[in-house]
C-alpha cells in the first residue's frame, strides 16, 4: 500500500515581504500571498489532488493559506485541524526583526549558530515583553515546560515528532488524504522527521519557497518512497 501526503508552505506573508524573522508573530498574508495561495490550490486541483482533512498552525498566514487553497479546490467544507505544534519556530527575542538588523544587535555569527546549530536557541523573551504570548488564549492551556520561548532545532523536534506519530500517521494509515500547511522552518523539521534523518542533517535541508508543495509517497510503515516538489507558475498579484 502506498500513501500520499502533501506538505505546503504558507503563501507570502507581510513578514516575508519585509524580510523579517517572523516566528510566532501573527502577521497576515500579503496581497501577493493571497494570489500565491489561490494559485497553489488551482495547481493542486489540476494535478488531481483531493484531501479529506487539512492540518495547520494557529498563525493566520498559514490558516488563510489553507482557506484560499481549499476554496480553489472546492474543498472548503473539509475539516481544518489547527495546532500550536505546527507553528513556526519560536525565535524568542529576535522575532519581528529584519534580518539585516541582526548584525547590528548581536555578535557576528550568532544568527548563523541559532539557525545551524541544533542545540542552540535564540535569546529568550522577558516575560513582561508584549511579544511573550504565554497568556494568549491560543496558548494558555500549555504546560510551562511546553510553551516555547526561543527554540532550538531539538526543541522543534520534541514538539513536532509526537504530533506526527500520534495524530497524523494514524489519519494517513486510515486512508485519509492529508494536507499539512505550515511554515518554512517547521516544514524543514517535519521533512527531517518523516525521512528519519539525523538531526545534524537538518541544516542542509533547504527551506522551500512560499506556497510550494512537497509531495510524499509513503509505504505502509510510513517510510518515504518518493519525494517531489509540485511547482506552480510564477504569478502577479491580482
Amino acid at each position: 500500500m502506498v500513501y500520499r501526503l502533501v506538505l505546503l508552505r504558507h503563501a507570502e506573508s507581510l513578514g516575508n515581504k519585509e524580510d523579517r524573522i517572523t516566528g510566532w508573530n501573527d502577521v497576515d498574508l500579503s496581497e501577493r500571498g493571497i494570489a500565491e495561495a489561490r494559485e497553489a490550490g488551482r495547481t493542486l486541483k489540476e494535478a488531481g489532488f483531493t484531501f479529506d482533512v487539512a492540518y495547520t498552525s494557529l498563525l493566520r498566514r498559514a490558516i488563510k493559506t489553507v482557506w484560499f487553497v481549499l476554496d480553489e479546490m472546492d474543498l472548503h467544507w473539509i475539516p481544518i485541524v489547527k495546532t500550536w505544534r505546527l507553528n513556526e519556530r519560536h525565535f524568542g527575542r529576535i522575532e519581528g526583526m529584519r534580518k539585516s538588523e541582526l548584525a547590528e544587535k548581536y555578535p557576528v555569527g550568532s544568527a548563523t549558530s541559532w539557525r545551524r546549530q541544533n542545540n542552540v536557541s535564540p535569546p529568550k523573551l522577558d516575560k513582561d515583553n508584549p511579544k511573550y504570548l504565554r497568556e494568549d488564549p491560543r496558548y494558555s492551556h500549555l504546560k510551562e515546560d511546553e510553551f516555547p520561548n526561543g527554540e532550538s532545532r531539538h526543541d522543534m523536534v520534541r514538539r513536532v515528532e509526537p504530533y506526527w506519530q500520534q495524530t497524523i500517521i494514524p489519519e494517513i494509515q486510515s486512508g485519509k488524504k492529508v494536507l499539512i500547511v505550515s511554515h518554512g522552518d517547521l516544514i524543514r523539521t517535519l521533512t527531517m522527521v518523516i525521512a528519519h534523518a539525523n538531526i545534524e542533517e537538518a541544516a542542509s535541508i533547504a527551506v522551500i519557497p512560499t506556497a510550494t508543495a512537497i509531495i510524499y509517497e509513503l509505504d505502509s510503515q510510513m517510510n518515504p518512497i518518493k519525494q517531489e516538489y509540485l511547482d506552480r507558475p510564477s504569478i502577479t498579484p491580482r
